[in-house]
This record gives C-alpha cells, structure tokens and sequence, in this order.
C-alpha cells in the first residue's frame, strides 16, 4: 500500500494546474510571444507543452505498457510537437489546461495502488533502468512544475508579481497585522 495514493496525486496535480492556469491568465496574450532568452520556448510554446503533456502520459500509462523503448517515445514526441503547434492562441491554450488536466486528474484519481506500483522498464543507457508508474506520473506534476517556475521568472521580466507570491505577501501582512493588534492589547 502506497501512503501517497492515486487520490492524493490528482489532488496535488489539481492545484498545480490551477496555478499554472492563474499563471497563463495573468500573462497578457500579446505576451506570449516573448521568449526570455535564445533557444528558450516562448510563453505560448511553454503552456502548450504543459497542456498536451498530459495527454501522451495518460494514454502511454492507460496501456499499461511494461517497458518504453526509443521509438514510441519518438512517436509520442511528434504528436506532442503537433498538438502543441495547434494552440496558437491563449483562448485554445487556456482551454487545452484546463480541459486536458481535468481528464488527467480524473483519469488518475482511478487508478489503483498496484497500478501506480507497477514497474515500467527503460532501455539501455537510460538510468534508473526502471520506474513505477508513481513515479513516471509524478514526474508530470514535478516537469509542470519546472515549467510553472520558468512562467514566474517570465512574469517578473515583464512586471507582473507572481499572484503565489502576492498571496504569501498579503499572509504575512495580516499575520503582522494581527501580531500588532495583540500587541497593542497586552
């Protein structure tokens, strides 16, 4: 039995799409264009790649396969080009986060404890040799969450204060506040 179940997963998966989603709205749309550095994806390039990941991982793991060799990765990746290459405004990108992390959310929060312990075997040289499906899934929450820093770096660049980081701010004002108040009273 895992102590970080399926349920659990799809939970966290759910609030960091929500704040990759956030991200993506705050951005204004004649922004996503803008590439920070030469040889980076740009802000469009980025949410797509973080909407339609999810999609190949879901339909890869759904077969439940034992092994991934060099040739279906290939595949999936130009399909994953594809999809991404389709969402060329932020309405479409909007939707594709939305829509495709509600079925991998939904999809995921299903699956059983043995599911998620299988192994899945990788081929010479690639290291470890083999991962649980936990772990290959898990690493859809952790790439989005690469992605979702970068997208925060982009904000800052262009004046936007992460809205995480206006939250945590406003926190702590109250909690000061607060402090003050009983302070005051003692």
């Amino acid at each position: 039995m895992l102590c970080y179940n399926a349920q659990d997963l799809a939970r966290s998966f759910r609030t960091v799409r929500t704040n990759t989603i956030k991200i993506a709205e705050e951005i204004p749309e004649d922004k996503y264009g803008f590439q920070p550095a030469p040889g980076t994806r740009t802000v469009a390039q980025t949410l797509g790649h973080v909407a339609v990941i999810t999609i190949w991982t879901r339909e890869f793991q759904s077969g439940r396969p034992t092994s991934v060799d060099f040739q279906t990765f290939s595949a999936a990746l130009q399909r994953i080009n594809a999809a991404e290459q389709a969402l060329d405004t932020k309405a479409k990108l909007l939707d594709a986060l939305q829509k495709n992390g509600d079925d991998f959310a939904s999809w995921l929060e299903k699956q059983s404890d043995e599911f998620l312990a299988e192994h899945v075997n990788f081929p010479a040289p690639m290291q470890p040799p083999s991962k649980t499906r936990f772990e290959m899934i898990l690493a859809v929450k952790e790439h989005e969450m690469h992605h979702r820093a970068q997208l925060m770096i982009v904000e800052r660049i262009i004046g936007i204060t992460p809205h995480l980081t206006r939250e945590m701010e406003a926190r702590i004002a109250e909690a000061q506040t607060q402090m003050q108040q009983a302070g005051s009273r003692g």
